[in-house]
């Protein structure tokens, strides 16, 4: 039986911009551009007659605006939507409230400046579409306000730097993909700070990584920071791969450290999780709890797979609560995968496993 291609409908007020997505989309034959629209009305309209398997929505649009519209459709005809603006390239407010809206994935505008630069754009759009048609919208429910987090400096000064740790200082190396953002927030703002230390691999673009970062650490209570080359990995701090760079775990005396590498493409990503999960493998052992969660592609399940090997606690997203259970399935079926949690268990699976006398005593 052959496979029916996904429908794509295209919302963008610039003919030459819905141009160019749509010969980009067009050259994959598994994707169809069913129709575009120059404003949130005229796709409204369209929706009125059809509903596609994904919609590709730019922001900035006259009459409506792209958030608005989004808003709209998740209350009203929930489909899934990937956000394509200039906007998001700064790591704007927009991106993230894009996404708590229910946009599966953001990225930027096309590049067009060079060959290679509309290569790897066309490949991450075409990728980011595939993996949208797999995603399982859940109800959006409004979240309150946040109020502003601040620090132990209105106390007290900081403590002094460069206190020593033990050689048994435990670390968890997350991989994560489409769905992930809000995924990855839901764990992380339901921990503590005494957490271990973590290094996490979310695919994003460039410029991305800095601001999801920083929105993370004003809600949660361990230390959230885009990882920059030497980076310690410590107790309640959180590093994540900055876009388009991979991220390597390192053993530095009694401490682990991160190395950011430029470099290839590995399963098809930069960063990539395998890597991550391969380093910590190699220099982290038993040490470390590798989690694979939401996202499309297999990305991850050999280093995971490496880690279990090596002594480590593994664990993978179950099926119900993954966006796109592409990840974790390949992990499980490759048997890499000691334990399948769910979602709202991922923060006790971690605890429990960085305190297991807690959790025997518990029990």
């Amino acid at each position: 039986m052959t496979r029916k291609p996904i429908r794509v409908l295209v919302v963008d007020d610039s003919a030459s911009v819905r141009q160019v997505l749509s010969s980009i989309l067009s050259e994959d034959a598994g994707i169809e551009v069913m129709a575009t629209a120059g404003d949130a009305f005229a796709a409204a309209r369209r929706l009125q007659n059809e509903l596609p398997d994904v919609m590709i929505l730019d922001i900035e649009m006259p009459g409506m605006d792209g958030l608005t519209f989004l808003r709209k459709i998740m209350a009203q005809r929930p489909i899934p939507v990937i956000i394509c603006s200039t906007l998001t390239e700064a790591g704007s407010r927009a991106l993230f409230d894009a996404l708590e809206a229910g946009a599966v994935d953001v990225l930027p505008k096309p590049r067009i400046d060079t060959r290679n630069a509309l290569i790897e754009t066309a490949d991450r759009l075409r990728h980011a579409v595939r993996a949208a048609a797999q995603a399982k919208l859940r109800p959006r429910q409004p979240r309150p306000p946040v109020e502003k987090k601040l620090t132990a400096d209105v106390i007290m000064p900081p403590p002094v730097l460069g206190r020593p740790r033990p050689a048994t200082d435990r670390i968890v190396c997350i991989g994560i993909s489409t769905g992930g953002t809000e995924t990855l927030r839901e764990v992380l703002e339901r921990l503590p700070a005494n957490c271990p230390g973590m290094a996490v691999v979310q695919h994003m673009p460039e410029k991305f990584t800095a601001a999801f970062a920083k929105r993370l650490n004003g809600i949660c209570a361990m230390e959230i920071k885009e990882a920059e080359d030497g980076d310690e990995v410590a107790a309640g701090r959180v590093l994540i791969a900055p876009g388009n760079r991979h991220m390597l775990l390192q053993r530095a005396g009694q401490q682990y450290r991160v190395a950011i590498k430029d470099g290839p493409h590995v399963s098809r990503h930069r960063p990539s999780v395998d890597v991550l999960f391969r380093s910590a493998a190699q220099y982290a052992g038993a040490n470390a709890l590798g989690i694979i969660m939401t996202g499309m592609g297999d990305d991850g399940a050999r280093g995971l797979l490496e880690m279990r090997k090596a002594g480590a606690w593994t664990v993978a997203q179950d099926e119900e609560s993954c966006v796109v259970f592409g990840m974790p399935k390949e992990a499980i079926d490759c048997g890499a995968a000691q334990k399948v949690v769910t979602l709202a268990r991922m923060p006790q699976e971690i605890m429990g496993w960085a305190h297991p006398a807690e959790r025997t005593r518990t029990a």
